[in-house]
């Protein structure tokens, strides 16, 4: 009898998770252009924070969003499968080619030129400005810009989620990265080993800050990415955490 129980809460628990899963959106049309050169090294840092996209483990499949998607700050980590639109009369596209992304930075508007004509990331205009080894991936060099289809879908992201904290005393900056499910987040709350949960506000990017005096306490983080889903990580960081060191937890969404 109790492993028939426990069976039932396990499939109880399995149905749970997969109810919370974020699904695939449908499929928008854009426009994708290049940069970074052919290693990405250009790519590194950005607006969403993440510094280091090899370290962070991004790599080269990464994303400038126009501020159509950017939202502020809000779509950083967000993944989005981008392909080649195989309606479109472009001789540049690989038809049927595609690949995953995510977003770590910001493709600033240029309104000095035309939204048809080098102006790719002015508002209202839906643009991905990819890392080149990204968009070689279905586009050709010489091209330069392709028409393409996107779908925002789950991250799929190797081990826990990180948490990088910086700032001083009484100012807490947690850059949280590896963020797997919906990927961008919605809402972040902060816990000493001696406090209460307190909220946490965007500074920047995929940057939370807290202005509590937390030195010296364990630190635990309850995060709501913008699917929905909530996770505690809890004592992430031990009493003597010091600014400037990351956090890698067991747990992903």
């Amino acid at each position: 009898m109790p492993k028939l129980i426990l069976a039932i809460l396990l499939n109880l628990f399995l149905l749970a998770i997969k109810a919370n899963a974020f699904a695939p959106s449908g499929w928008t049309k854009a426009h994708a252009t290049f940069y970074g050169g052919s290693d990405a090294s250009g790519t590194m840092g950005g607006a969403c924070g993440y510094g280091n996209l090899y370290a962070t483990g991004y790599g080269t499949s990464t994303a400038a969003l126009s501020t159509a998607l950017f939202n502020d700050g809000a779509s950083c980590g967000e993944c989005y499968r981008i392909m080649c639109d195989s309606n479109a009369d472009s001789r540049w596209c690989i038809k049927g080619a595609s690949v995953t992304i995510t977003a770590t930075n910001f493709c600033p508007p240029n309104f000095a030129l035309p939204n048809n004509n080098g102006g790719w990331c002015n508002p209202p205009l839906q643009h991905f400005d990819m890392a080149q080894p990204a968009w070689q991936k279905i586009g050709i060099y010489r091209g330069g810009i392709v028409p393409v289809l996107f779908q925002r879908v789950p991250c799929k992201k190797p081990g826990g989620v990180r948490f990088s904290v910086n700032g001083r005393d009484y100012f807490e900056l947690v850059l949280i990265s590896n963020v797997g499910g919906g990927g961008s987040i919605q809402s972040v709350y902060i816990k000493g080993s001696r406090t209460n949960w307190m909220a946490m506000s965007r500074n920047w990017g995929a940057n939370w800050q807290s202005n509590a005096y937390l030195n010296g306490q364990s630190l635990s983080f309850k995060v709501t990415t913008t699917d929905g889903v909530t996770r505690v990580f809890t004592d992430i960081a031990p009493s003597n955490w010091h600014f400037g060191q990351t956090f890698s937890s067991s747990l992903q969404f």
